[in-house]
């Protein structure tokens, strides 16, 4: 392309096992190149994780735009500081690794926790688009991560996922993970979604909630049988979602720190 800022963004999805990246065309929400998988590090702090995401920056240099690359992490972020660490290395709590990614990377990096890039990315381009009012992403895994998006706003860092119900942190009961390890059928595990869902409802009255995480291309065999007054429906990016919310938040730094509420200062930081 010869207008720069018609160039794709990257988006990088930092998980426990593997971290991906591919560029983003914004106009579509489509990958403008085959994704790259690397295996994340054994010891995954915040330094070694960086060295992967510079491999995969230097991977696809020739076909992004200059500006900020997008960097999602399974954890709560402020200010560029992670506050919280889900299945990486526990020194990412209170690592500034926004500074560490952007020191590594020599260039801007937003950073945002990937249930909140998931949701900004399905709220965009996937199965919640066009919707104006209050929508609520959960994504079923190893344990329940959320994003709350409010006429295209989001609300950072929910973690609804530990919200106490019948005594328990949620996702200790709820999530497709302890589902696994229970070996319970979609129909034993039905009135724990129940249970999460109606009481999640009743704290947040979305008029959507958008159901993600690997379970959900099995959606037929379980989100028909929950009784609650919104919508539910399954995600439509699955995998994809966390680069392309990451890519679509660094399109625009001063944008993408608006929509986290933090100081336009600190543009380039997504919570």
């Amino acid at each position: 392309m010869s207008n720069p800022a018609q160039r794709p963004v990257l988006g990088i999805d930092i998980g426990g096992s593997g971290i991906k990246g591919a560029p983003v065309d914004l106009a579509t929400g489509e990958f403008a190149a085959d994704r790259l998988r690397i295996d994340t590090p054994k010891k995954s702090t915040p330094k070694h994780v960086a060295k992967v995401v510079v491999e995969i920056v230097q991977h696809f240099a020739d076909q992004i735009a200059d500006g900020p690359v997008g960097v999602t992490v399974p954890a709560v972020v402020i200010d560029g500081v992670t506050r919280s660490a889900a299945n990486i290395d526990k020194s990412w709590i209170g690592a500034h690794a926004r500074d560490i990614f952007a020191e590594a990377l020599g260039r801007e990096v937003v950073l945002v926790n990937d249930a909140d890039a998931a949701g900004l990315a399905e709220v965009q381009y996937g199965a919640a688009r066009g919707n104006p009012g209050k929508v609520l992403l959960t994504t079923l895994g190893t344990g329940i991560g959320t994003a709350l998006i409010y006429k295209g706003v989001l609300v950072p860092n929910t973690e609804l996922g530990h919200i106490e119900v019948d005594g328990h942190d949620a996702e200790t009961k709820a999530s497709s993970g302890v589902k696994d390890k229970e070996g319970l059928s979609y129909k034993e595990w039905v009135p724990r979604l129940q249970r999460y869902y109606e009481m999640l409802e009743f704290l947040t009255w979305p008029d959507l909630f958008v159901v993600g995480g690997g379970v959900s291309k099995d959606s037929a065999k379980f989100l028909p049988l929950l009784k609650i007054n919104a919508p539910i429906i399954p995600a439509k990016l699955l995998n994809k979602a966390g680069i392309i919310g990451a890519a679509y938040l660094a399109a625009d730094p001063d944008q993408a720190a608006a929509r986290a509420g933090t100081d336009p200062a600190h543009a380039g930081t997504a919570d």
